[in-house]
Order: C-alpha cells, then sequence, then structure tokens
C-alpha cells in the first residue's frame, strides 16, 4: 500500500482506491468506467440512498437479520450521510450503468467503511460490517434505485410546489394592484376589444394555479417505494416485513406519506409515475414561457412598441447602447422552460426503455427530474421577485392605445349594423385618425349615445 492509495480486492481482481476515499473496489471501477461527463449524483438522490440504508438496517436489525452493533453502527453511517458530511465521496458519473447499480454500491461502501471506522476499523477492511452482506441486506440495485428516484422526487416536488404558489399569490397581487386599469386586448397580435390589465394578468394567476395542481395530483404516484421487491419484484432474499417497516421509518423521517408500493413488478420495471411528474413540469414550463413572451410583449419599446407595463430595471441591457435596458428575468425564464420542454422528453424516452422486468435508465431520469424541479422553484421565485413583485403599468400608454384603437367599433355594429361599422373603421385607418372622430363625423348616432358606446370601462 502507497501513501496516496490503498489496495482493494473483488471478484475481478485488485484496484487501488485513493486513500482518503469512503468508497470501495466496485465503485473505484465505476468511477474509471464511465468518467464522460461532469454530471454527478444529485445531491436529493445522496439523501435518498442514505435513507434507504439507514431504516433497512433498522428494520434489519429489529427483524434479527444483523447484529445490533452493527445495525446501530450501519444507522450512525448513512444519519452523516443523510446530514451532508459526505458528498464528496460519490464520483461516480450519471451516464453509468442504467440500473444505477454503481450508485447503490457507492452508497454500500460508503456507509459500510464509515461504519467500521465507527467500530474502531481501518478503510477497506469489509468488516465486521459488509457493504452487501450488512447495508444491502433485503435490497438490490433494481428496487433500490427506484425507491431513491421517488423519494428524491417527492421531497423536492415540496419545494417546487411552495415556490409556484408564491408566483400565484405574486400574479394575483397584480391582478388586484390593476383591476381598474382598462387596456387594449390584442388576438393575433392586433387590436381586439378592450379589458383590464388586471384581468389579463388573472389570466396568468389561474394557469400558474393549474399548474399547481397537476403538480400536487403527480405526488400520490410518487409516493409508493419499490424497496422490498429486490431484484425484480418477487422479494427474493428479503423478510416478508421488510418493506413496510423501510417505508414507514423513510415516513416518519421525511414527513410524507411513503408506503410499499402494492406491487413490486410495476414499481422496478416502469417509470410511469416519472413521466406523469414530467408531464406537469412540461405544462407549468410551457405557462412560464407564455406569460414571460407575454411580459416581454407588454412591456416592449419602451417608446418604440407598447410599453403597456415598466419591468424592474435590473443591469444594462447594451454593450453599445446606452440606457437599453432589456427584459432579462423574462428572458431567463424563457430559455428555462425550452430546457424542461426537452427533458420531458428526455424522461419520455428513458421510461419507454424499461425492458422487460427493470428499465435500464435510473441515472438520467433521476438527474432530469431532479434538475427540472429544482431549476423550476428557482425559476419561479426569481420570476415573482425580480419581475412581478417590482412590475408597475404605463397608465398613459394604456390609454393612448386605447383611444387608437379600432376596436373601439365593436360595440357600434349592435346599433348601426356590421358592414357600417365596417366602414368606419376602414375609413379611420386609412386616414390615421380615431374612430371617435369618425363616428361623430358620420351623424349616425348623437354625441350622447357616441360617448356611451365608446367607452372602454363598459367594454370589460
Amino acid at each position: 500500500m502507497s501513501e496516496q492509495f490503498r489496495v482493494e480486492s473483488d471478484s475481478m481482481g485488485e484496484v487501488q482506491i485513493p486513500s482518503w476515499a469512503y468508497w470501495g473496489a466496485q465503485t473505484q471501477r465505476a468511477v474509471e468506467n464511465f468518467d464522460v461527463s461532469a454530471h454527478r449524483i444529485p445531491t436529493a438522490m445522496i439523501r435518498a440512498l442514505a435513507l434507504i440504508k439507514k431504516h433497512a438496517a433498522r428494520a434489519n436489525g429489529d427483524l434479527g437479520l444483523i447484529d445490533g452493533e452493527i445495525a446501530d453502527a450501519i444507522v450512525k453511517a448513512a444519519t452523516e450521510v443523510y446530514e451532508g458530511h459526505w458528498d464528496d465521496h460519490f464520483p461516480i458519473d450519471v451516464f453509468q450503468t442504467g440500473s444505477g447499480t454503481s450508485w447503490n454500491m457507492n452508497a454500500n461502501e460508503l456507509i459500510a467503511n464509515r461504519a467500521n471506522e465507527i467500530l474502531g476499523q481501518p478503510l477497506g477492511t469489509r468488516s465486521p460490517v459488509h457493504p452487501n452482506d450488512h447495508v444491502n441486506r433485503g435490497q438490490s440495485s433494481n428496487d433500490t434505485i427506484p425507491t431513491a428516484v421517488h423519494i428524491a422526487d417527492r421531497a423536492v416536488a415540496r419545494d417546487l410546489l411552495a415556490a409556484v404558489e408564491e408566483l400565484a399569490s405574486s400574479l394575483r397581487r397584480k391582478e388586484e394592484e390593476f383591476r381598474d386599469l382598462v387596456k387594449l386586448g390584442r388576438t393575433h397580435l392586433q387590436d381586439a376589444v378592450p379589458m383590464t390589465l388586471g384581468q389579463e394578468f388573472s389570466g396568468f394567476a389561474t394557469q400558474i394555479e393549474k399548474a399547481y395542481g397537476r403538480i400536487e395530483r403527480t405526488l400520490a404516484n410518487l409516493e409508493e417505494l419499490a424497496i422490498g421487491g429486490t431484484a425484480l419484484g418477487t422479494g427474493i432474499n428479503c423478510h416478508p416485513e421488510f418493506a413496510h417497516r423501510v417505508a414507514a421509518g423513510i415516513a416518519e423521517d421525511t414527513g410524507i406519506p411513503f408506503r410499499s408500493a402494492p406491487n413490486k413488478f410495476e414499481a422496478i420495471a416502469s417509470r410511469d409515475a416519472q413521466v406523469e411528474l414530467m408531464g406537469a413540469l412540461n405544462v407549468l414550463a410551457t405557462s412560464l414561457m407564455k406569460i414571460a413572451n407575454d411580459l416581454r410583449i407588454l412591456a416592449s419599446g419602451p417608446r418604440g412598441a407598447l410599453g403597456e407595463i415598466v419591468l424592474p430595471s435590473l443591469q444594462p441591457g447594451s454593450s453599445i447602447m446606452p440606457g437599453k435596458v432589456n427584459p432579462v428575468i423574462p428572458e431567463m425564464v424563457i430559455q428555462v422552460a425550452a430546457w424542461v420542454n426537452g427533458k420531458a422528453v428526455s424522461v419520455t424516452i428513458a421510461a419507454q426503455n424499461g425492458p422487460l422486468e427493470l428499465n435500464m435508465m435510473h441515472p438520467l431520469i433521476a438527474m432530469e427530474t431532479l434538475e427540472s424541479l429544482s431549476v423550476l422553484a428557482a425559476t419561479c421565485r426569481r420570476l415573482a421577485t425580480k419581475a412581478i413583485d417590482g412590475l408597475e403599468a404605463d397608465r398613459e400608454r394604456l390609454e393612448f392605445w386605447i383611444e387608437w384603437s379600432l376596436a373601439l367599433v365593436t360595440p357600434l355594429a349592435t346599433e348601426i349594423g356590421y358592414d357600417q361599422a365596417t366602414r368606419l373603421a376602414y375609413k379611420a385607418y386609412k386616414e390615421k385618425r380615431k374612430i371617435r372622430e369618425v363616428v361623430l363625423e358620420s351623424g349616425l348616432l348623437p354625441e350622447s349615445r357616441v360617448t356611451e358606446l365608446l367607452d372602454p370601462s363598459q367594454m370589460v
């Protein structure tokens, strides 16, 4: 053994491991085999694996399947992993064996080494705590990794829901603030009938609230855990009470109603719960893109376009044009939305690759779902605090566009007929005049009636 490495053996022979590393031979082989990207295990997956190992050890100890002292040492080591003390000891690339076996063995080896250290033994001894015989007792990578994906997704979804709720509240506040500000509506990017700015923001708020509901409806399926199914769902080498005990312990620790999946074959072979989740996230991303694009259009100009709202000025917008300020937060949101749309496709393809009894794209699914959840949460909060909360209406601009709109002629159709109203609108357009002037000039209606019919506040 050199000063920098220790040598361990497995079924394939000897392997050198950094002397400071708490992982073992199987993890080291995976590090050498799969180093193709900068992506590593998501932190939420580390926490989920730690919870599984902690409660598996506790269940196995209580059931008399492993020695009590060994069980206690594993619980202590797994708790340290859960608390974030050993994050640097998960070095394997996301792009690896599709079952995620390497991540599972990374957790097994790390926790076994740390448990042995707690019991006074050096790293690499594999005794008295063995990574397979003790830390992985009653488990297979095939049920452990799907369980970890569900736990991690469900835990991180909780934060996303809070962020979505915050964004919806910000939009509702603007709805109330702008409830009496009449503005010009637009369809096909052309002038339409009046509405209020508050009504426009009510549509945004409802989109986000519905997105909340869609995400919330995916949670129940994420709360079903595959643990106890072992290799493919039969539960071979697993105590009959193991699955329920582990699920109950994880539920107690997290405050989330996790439960043992009623059908372990589905829970191991299928990732439909993640496809469902990404479907809901895809809708949220689509809504965010629509809202962000609308904010850019409404704030466009500020003098050469609509300019109906004013977004907070956050940073200079040009290296060559002094004074230019860009809608940077909506543009950030649009890029995130496009990115999540792509991840939804990625998870869909990954979930299709579950031949027979096992999906073989678990690491990719874990990364794509967890990154989407966390980035969307941060994006919703940033949109609320950096754009919506400080957004203002330009009242003069709102009134200007209303007065110049040809769509004001719409109520006249009930009085003078559609064709006559169309001729007046076309005349106003060709002569670059306000519709109010042209209608009064026509003499078709008394001034008092024209004023009444062309009052924008009565059209909303």
